[in-house]
């Protein structure tokens, strides 16, 4: 054999005992969690991407090189810390050839643990149960994988003359089929994070619900986002944090905003006042939660790259886009572009852009199409923080079911601050990415005009519409929404102003 052969078996059989020592992906994510480590270390360390630690420890992917052996090296210090329980561990036994199965009544040698709480080493040799080759040492002097480390049922051989057949292997899921495990696992497990972060601030605040409210809203930036990473676990995208951006989406300066128009209204009926006198009734109604349903919003997911004229413009991909709207017209409707009354171009949002393009279609005829100039603008999707969305409503949802308003300011915090401070803040130095940031705000935008149109076809007159959630409407409107607290849902709109839960209005002077 020559030595290129021989350095090849050499290569296969180091292949078969790194396979061998490979723990499996629900031991993998056990010894990441007993030692409190995070996948972003545990990815930094090793040297791949977060979502490649997640792939591994879910099943979806094995293990492979270049950090294979760094993270099978991570594992097996991990097991020395903190071993498998008792229960969990497969028996071992005195026996004079490895990997074969104990007699029935022989003693359980246990891991050998030094003076420093390490496993001990000693020179290498097989392991009692796999067979394969190990430094560590039992308490009687035999070498054996500590913890879990080792798969005895893989290397054990069938014992001599036995005619019992082997069981047949456990089917292997499909790839979606780990998916959907997985990602209901970690929408149970984020769940409980934020059940979990309420308890310790009640019980750090000695039940004053106040001091655990003002906790929770402090803490809210690093917690959603620690809610963001688990529910990004068993994603198909990464994100990036730090893109290059446009100069148009760049501040001049820390007083100063960048270039893009997000289509906020400040809308009034020209032909209603509250300062004429009339019996009009208006009834001034709150979106709930309209920022948290705006987070299901197409953002793009690379680097935004130019384009001119309307090749930018496609389903799938989103971005900003430099636009000369068309006049709006409509007498009793909102202007779906915003407050703005600066004629030209203007940089806007895809999602304001997609609205102008519905509203410019054959279903409604609302307006003529926009020109577009020029767009900055990636690859996207609108599932990228659904997961996110999810979780934070289903939590709002039993907080509401429970009348839990701790919980409910808290969600409230994380989900507000995060839109907020995924721009250019100080706050929050995890993403920096200001186009996802005006999306999601136009998304919200669009989403109110999809509801004043509503209401708008139901024989109701829209009053004003302001920001993300105010809607002011002449007629029954429970008859179009549905009321309550849901993210679905509507209810009525409470403030010191004097527009404010039902009042009237009379009819504008022409």
């Amino acid at each position: 054999m020559s030595g290129e052969q021989f350095d090849s078996v050499e290569a296969l059989l180091e292949e078969a005992r790194l396979t061998a020592r490979m723990p499996e992906p629900a031991e993998r994510l056990r010894l990441r969690q007993a030692a409190g480590l995070s996948r972003a270390q545990v990815a930094a360390a090793v040297g791949v991407g977060r979502q490649t630690v997640a792939n591994w420890e879910d099943g979806s992917t094995d293990p492979q090189p270049p950090g294979r052996f760094k993270y099978l090296r991570l594992l097996e210090g991990l097991a020395q810390i903190h071993p498998a329980p008792a229960q969990n561990r497969t028996p071992a036994a005195e026996t004079t050839a490895p990997g074969v199965a104990p007699a029935a009544g022989s003693a359980v040698p246990e891991t050998a643990w030094g003076a420093n709480g390490l496993a001990v080493q000693g020179e290498p040799a097989p392991c009692l149960r796999c067979g394969v080759a190990t430094p560590y040492k039992a308490t009687d002097g035999h070498s054996l994988h500590p913890g879990a480390m080792c798969q005895p049922s893989a290397a054990t051989p069938k014992a001599a003359g036995s005619s019992t057949p082997a069981p047949a292997p456990a089917p292997v899921p499909s790839r979606p089929q780990r998916r959907a495990k997985s990602a209901a696992r970690a929408q149970a497990e984020t769940a409980g994070l934020i059940g979990q972060a309420v308890h310790e601030e009640l019980e750090r605040a000695e039940g004053d619900a106040d001091a655990a409210t003002k906790a929770l809203v402090k803490r809210a930036i690093p917690d959603v986002m620690r809610l963001f990473e688990e529910t990004r676990a068993t994603a198909r995208y990464t994100y990036t944090a730090y893109p290059a951006l446009p100069d148009i989406l760049k501040k001049p300066s820390k007083k100063e905003s960048d270039q893009i128009w997000e289509a906020r209204p400040n809308f009034h009926h020209p032909h209603y006042s509250l300062k004429s006198p009339g019996s009009i009734a208006v009834t001034a109604l709150d979106v709930n939660a309209a920022y948290l349903s705006a987070l299901k919003a197409w953002l793009p997911i690379g680097k935004l790259e130019h384009s001119t004229g309307t090749d930018g413009v496609d389903p799938k991909r989103s971005g900003v886009h430099l636009i000369t709207p068309s006049p709006w017209h409509h007498p009793h409707l909102p202007d779906p572009l915003g407050d703005r009354d600066q004629p030209g171009p203007v940089w806007v949002t895809n999602a304001t852009l997609r609205l102008l393009l519905r509203l410019a279609g054959p279903k409604y005829g609302l307006l003529d199409p926009p020109v577009v100039h020029e767009s900055w603008t990636s690859g996207a999707t609108e599932n990228f923080l659904d997961a996110l969305r999810k979780t934070l409503t289903a939590a709002r949802e039993t907080a509401i079911a429970e009348d839990d308003t701790i919980t409910l300011e808290y969600i409230k915090a994380m989900y507000s601050k995060f839109i907020s401070t995924m721009g250019e803040s100080i706050h929050n130095r995890e993403i920096m990415r200001p186009d996802w940031m005006h999306i999601i705000h136009s998304q919200a935008y669009a989403n109110l005009w999809g509801k004043a149109y509503k209401a708008h076809q139901a024989g109701l007159d829209v009053i004003a519409m302001m920001g993300t959630d105010e809607l002011h409407v002449t007629g029954d409107w429970r008859q179009v929404f549905p009321e309550g607290r849901g993210v679905a849902q509507m209810k009525i709109k409470h403030s010191d102003a004097k527009a404010s839960g039902e009042y009237t209005i009379g009819t504008a002077a022409r």
